[in-house]
């Protein structure tokens, strides 16, 4: 789910199960990353996992820290986070986005080493790739309502508008 020149570029961390077993981001069921992608007009109608190829229409692409496939996020090592990270900056640096979206501010701490990072635009580049890090848009987020969520992914298209 990715092309040359992207607005946003969005990383989850990783593949849940329902992911794998799909081929679709962001497929588990409790997952609200399609009714805040929605929410926050980066598209116009709410979609489903299955339609994510239309997001490339929209300048908008999906991919991850890491690739292997987990039930919860916190399977995953540091040393697989840090090798994603070095990996996710090849990509964005060969892929050019406008701005690269970390869905998850632990997963962006420990990919890039950032122990200080919090939500928000980032100081950091890679290349002349901005960096925004969003709220993990998981069910099992309880600190952030899809509302609140959409804010911060609205904040983020305007920006990504300008």
């Amino acid at each position: 789910m990715v092309a040359d020149g992207l607005r946003v570029l969005f990383c989850g961390i990783n593949p849940g199960l329902m992911t794998a077993a799909t081929g679709h981001h962001f497929a588990r069921p409790g997952n609200r990353f399609w009714p805040v992608l929605h929410l926050s007009g980066f598209t116009p109608r709410l979609m489903k996992p299955s339609e994510q190829g239309e997001l490339l229409s929209y300048g908008l692409g999906i991919t991850n820290v890491v690739a292997r496939a987990t039930a919860r996020a916190d399977e995953l090592s540091a040393e697989e986070y840090r090798e994603g990270g070095q990996l996710l900056s090849l990509k964005v640096a060969r892929l050019r986005p406008r701005w690269l979206a970390v869905v998850g501010v632990t997963a962006y701490r420990a990919a890039f080493d950032d122990r200080a990072a919090r939500v928000g635009p980032q100081v950091r580049t890679i290349g002349d790739t901005r960096v925004w890090v969003l709220p993990n848009p998981s069910g099992l987020n309880a600190h952030w309502t899809a509302r609140t969520m959409a804010e911060e992914f609205a904040r983020l298209r305007a920006a990504a508008e300008d």
